[in-house]
């Protein structure tokens, strides 16, 4: 059998299927010992020690340490680790986005991506986190989301180990081994590891800001600054700090809080030395060395 094949049957719901993931399993299992039951109900991986409620939970995570059952696109390098995923990504490199927004124009290739845009437009959220009710617009972004929970994070960087719980996260991080930044501004030329940083790089430019809040009627540039705004009108702080119980409006704050504790500065200055635990606050102690001030008050045109 394939393992690419069999490797997809993992979390199937026939009794044929499951006859194939008990036997991929199996194989799994004589290699590494993965499979571990530490208690009624509770599930951990020999590899990361991560556990699982659930043994269908545990196999699909199986699949990123099998290493040998996966595909890689020959056209971007993207890895799968399922074959079906893996021809499901192709068309996005053969196909035209045939399938246009009604409402913006927009184009896409497949009918799940422009149902789950269209809710973009309607505000319709119909997945719902059964541990925080939280509701999302798509399943994808739902099971993204439970990783908070489960504290799962299956894309590793083989470079220094660290962990993500997004694909997309990962592929930015190792921007920073590489120190790589293909994403150039054509207005000043500033450079940027993501395209999603670039396109909001371009609206301090446009001056443009398409996001304004409904209560006190704020613009913003970017979606996310919005949504942490609004909690200042709801004061609500969901994301605590598990060593001092600091709570915190957005997931990001929270990240760069924990830093704090580790007493870890990753991010140095190549010209004194001097060494912060975010690359922001780097960014910013270099134009200390540039004497750059990109910041200008509409008012009185000072810079900062």
């Amino acid at each position: 059998m394939d393992p690419l094949v069999s490797v997809g049957h993992f979390v199937a719901s026939s009794k044929e299927n499951h006859q194939d993931s008990e036997i991929s399993v199996k194989g799994l299992r004589d290699k590494g010992n993965s499979i571990t039951n530490t208690m009624e109900n509770s599930y951990i991986c020999n590899v990361c020690s991560l556990v699982f409620s659930s043994k269908p939970s545990l196999l699909k995570h199986l699949r990123v340490h099998s290493t040998q059952q996966n595909s890689v696109c020959e056209e971007c390098g993207r890895t799968f680790y399922e074959r079906r995923k893996l021809v499901r990504h192709l068309r996005i490199h053969k196909s035209v986005k045939s399938l246009i927004c009604n409402v913006c124009g927009k184009s896409f290739s497949f009918p799940a991506n422009l149902l789950s845009h269209i809710r973009s437009h309607t505000k319709e959220k119909p997945f719902s986190c059964d541990v925080c009710s939280k509701a999302f617009s798509s399943n994808h972004t739902l099971k993204i989301h439970l990783r908070f929970h489960t504290k799962e994070k299956p894309y590793v960087c083989e470079v220094c180990s660290n962990r993500f719980a997004r694909s997309c996260d990962l592929k930015s991080h190792l921007h920073t081994h590489s120190k790589e930044n293909p994403y150039a501004c054509e207005v000043c030329s500033k450079t940027f590891t993501r395209s999603d940083h670039l396109k909001y790089h371009l609206l301090t430019h446009s001056k443009e800001k398409p996001y304004a809040c409904d209560v006190c009627n704020i613009a913003f540039a970017q979606r996310g600054h919005l949504k942490s705004h609004l909690l200042t009108h709801s004061k609500e702080k969901p994301h605590a700090c598990e060593v001092c119980s600091k709570t915190f409006a957005r997931s990001y704050h929270l990240k760069c809080h924990l830093l704090t504790h580790l007493e870890k500065k990753p991010h140095a200055c190549e010209i004194c030395g001097k060494a912060f635990t975010q690359r922001n606050s780097l960014i910013t102690h270099l134009r200390i060395h540039s004497k750059e001030k990109p910041y200008t008050c509409d008012v009185c045109n000072k810079a900062f």
